[in-house]
């Protein structure tokens, strides 16, 4: 299969996904659309931004490393696998796009439009997924949910008057009386 057919496969994937995804009915806002037809952009904007983008996504394996280390100093094993499954992805897109860099300024310097169009692709869509696994990153650690101190004290105040717990009640009292026996014999 061509490369530039690939591309324009799963560019059609992701923009069929999102109608699905809308059709489906809202369950949390749209992504701002970061995908832009590479063939619109002239190849000095191309390497200009596949620069920038791949400098994000070194930014976003930095993030990922410090969540990590976040994970490990918890000690929580759950976490940390969390955590370095997608450090493990972002190393590989970045990977990835650091070679589609070159090969794009090779293309660039060529004056091959179709595979600086291919190359560039690789790099925009590289760069959401890094994107996406580094607040996935964050969610492993719970940066979204919420962030606290080691320090943070909580005081619970419970108010007089409260009817008493069902889940706990009252120990019984010892028994008063000894029932007879059982057996005559005893």
């Amino acid at each position: 299969m061509r490369p530039s057919l690939r591309v324009h496969l799963l560019l059609a994937g992701l923009v069929l996904g999102a109608g699905l995804a809308r059709a489906q009915g809202p369950t949390k806002p749209p992504p701002p659309p970061t995908l832009e037809k590479a063939a619109d952009i002239p190849d000095p904007e191309k390497l200009t931004r596949a620069t920038a983008a791949v400098g994000s996504m070194r930014s976003a394996l930095t993030d990922v490393l410090g969540r990590l280390e976040e994970a490990r100093a918890t000690k929580d094993v759950v976490k940390l696998n969390c955590v370095n499954e997608k450090l493990t992805q972002v190393k590989g897109l970045l990977r990835i796009s650091e070679q589609s860099d070159v090969a794009l300024q090779e293309a660039v310097s060529k004056r091959d439009s179709t595979a600086a169009e291919h190359e560039y692709s690789k790099i925009s869509i590289a760069r959401n997924k890094v994107g996406q696994l580094r607040t996935e990153a964050e969610q492993c650690i719970g940066q979204l949910a919420f962030r606290t101190d080691e320090n943070l004290t909580v005081e619970v105040e419970v108010p007089s008057g409260l009817p008493e717990d069902p889940t706990n009640p009252p120990p019984l009292a010892p028994p008063t009386s000894r029932l007879p026996p059982a057996s005559p014999i005893l």
